[in-house]
């Protein structure tokens, strides 16, 4: 397998975490929207709290990143991901906002 193979086997399982991420969070956003907080919506929790533990512990870089450097010099945000470039860049920032937004309708909803 050459380097370009290589990278876009890491883009490929990049975006799909990516996409299953997307799953997660969105579910949790219309279930404490629909005040529906179930067992997912905990597991949801654990999967984004794994996460969060994981970028701190690589210093704020995904590893999947960190293993597409090894294949590619380009500067872009998106050199190890299918999306767009503002996007990428912008993906974190993003989705910690919207885990801030389930987070406090959380709470709020199991206030109530």
């Amino acid at each position: 397998m050459n380097s370009n193979q290589k990278l876009t086997l890491v883009k490929s399982i990049h975006t799909l975490i990516w996409v299953f991420f997307n799953v997660v969070i969105f579910y949790m956003l219309y279930a404490v929207i629909r005040n529906k907080i179930d067992i997912w919506v905990w597991i949801g929790y654990g999967l984004v709290l794994l996460e969060g533990i994981t970028l701190l512990a690589f210093k704020f870089f995904c590893p999947l990143t960190l293993i597409a450097r090894k294949y590619s010099d380009s500067k872009k945000d998106n050199f190890d991901i299918y999306l767009p470039n503002w996007l990428a860049k912008y993906t974190k920032l993003i989705y910690t906002s919207i885990m801030v937004i389930i987070l406090i309708l959380t709470i709020y909803r199991l206030s109530e």
